[in-house]
């Protein structure tokens, strides 16, 4: 497959994983402001269970499949000092999803943080994203 496609596949994976990354902490902050297993908290855990399962967790595998698949493509890319500041900050990314993956688990069973602890959370996939943009498009170093 073209170089070209495949990135264009990365980049598609990339924004579904995203718009879970970002929009999944804001469900907990909502459902952490409900009462405990009402019809409301009920809707939100269903709501999060399935955008992890059905979208942020495939679009992450999908997301690190063609990336890899561009670097067996283009392998001078690990040569470029970017490329780790890029590959660190989806480290951080995965880190996050790993631990809204928990958080989920913990809503689920009533067990709920501070919201401002959530609403903490949903910023970081934010600057990550602003970092990888940054170090992908305008390799500054």
């Amino acid at each position: 497959m073209d170089y070209q496609w495949v990135k264009a596949l990365h980049l598609i994976s990339v924004m579904s994983w995203m718009a879970g990354l970002l929009y999944l902490p804001r469900l907990f902050v909502y459902h952490s402001q409900v009462e405990n297993n009402g019809a409301q908290a009920l809707t939100f855990a269903l709501m999060e269970r399935r955008l992890l399962k059905a979208i942020m967790n495939p679009a992450m595998i999908l997301s690190y499949g063609f990336g890899i698949w561009m670097i067996v493509m283009n392998p001078i890319l690990l040569e470029m000092p970017w490329m780790w500041v890029k590959l660190g900050a989806i480290a951080i990314m995965t880190y996050a999803h790993m631990l809204f993956g928990k958080m989920r688990k913990e809503l689920e069973s009533g067990h709920a943080r501070p919201t401002k602890q959530y609403r903490y959370w949903n910023e970081v996939p934010t600057v990550m994203m602003i970092v990888i943009i940054i170090m992908a498009v305008v390799e500054p170093f």
